[in-house]
């Protein structure tokens, strides 16, 4: 889903991202063992004001989205986070819906359950930072159908645009293209891959500037 009711969305968030120190360049070799020039990791929005920002982004590509939800679900446990700061700030912005999340072990004292929040009903939309395997979203979708809700879409901040692997193998699809054409559910990502090549082209930051041809090669190489 393109940002075209939100132009300048995807840019602002590289930049953002670059500034907080989430979103690094160098070598780094992913899970699947490739060895990737940039690396993106949403733990480093680790204070008040940066998760407050990121919420906003959230909230900007989740109304240009157009997707219709009536409540959030954050996986455990990134997701948690991002599916309650999501909350606030569409409270903030005048729309309060509630938020809901689960534990990944079972609670057997107290409410019990694996589920934590609002319950579970209606059109759910899932807040994550990246889609890697289309895993967490399965089990979301598990869960969230178990409660008796609907899930409606997935919320990212950045679609990494690579192809999946299965097994030792690349598959034909991307991570986020499986959960769109499989799993049918609308993925909103804040910001592509080709966005950040294109923040990088750009030259908005001269020292990142010799990142492109490496980040472009591995597009190449590795992406849908």
């Amino acid at each position: 889903m393109s940002n075209a009711d939100d132009p300048t969305l995807a840019q602002e968030f590289v930049a953002f991202a670059v500034q907080a120190g989430v979103l690094r360049f160098g070598e780094f070799k992913t899970k699947a063992g490739r060895l990737s020039p940039y690396f993106f990791n949403a733990g480093g929005f680790d204070d008040g004001a940066k998760l407050g920002r990121l919420a906003e982004f959230y909230a900007r590509r989740v109304v240009a989205s157009g997707l219709r939800f009536d409540m959030v679900f954050g996986p455990a446990y990134k997701g948690i986070t991002l599916a309650s700061a999501l909350a606030v700030e569409l409270a903030r912005r005048g729309r309060n819906v509630p938020f809901a999340f689960n534990r990944k072990e079972a609670k057997e004292h107290g409410e019990g359950g694996t589920l934590v929040g609002a319950p579970v009903a209606g059109r759910v939309l899932i807040v994550d930072d990246v889609i890697s395997a289309g895993t967490s979203v399965r089990e979301s979708i598990a869960l969230i159908q178990a409660a008796g809700g609907q899930p409606c879409g997935v919320a990212i901040a950045l679609d990494r645009q690579e192809r999946a692997t299965e097994g030792d193998h690349d598959a034909p699809w991307s991570a986020v293209q499986f959960v769109t054409t499989q799993l049918q559910l609308d993925v909103a990502a804040i910001a592509t891959l080709e966005d950040l090549l294109q923040y990088l082209r750009a030259g908005a930051d001269p020292a990142l500037s010799t990142y492109a041809a490496p980040v472009q090669a591995y597009r190449e190489r590795y992406g849908v």
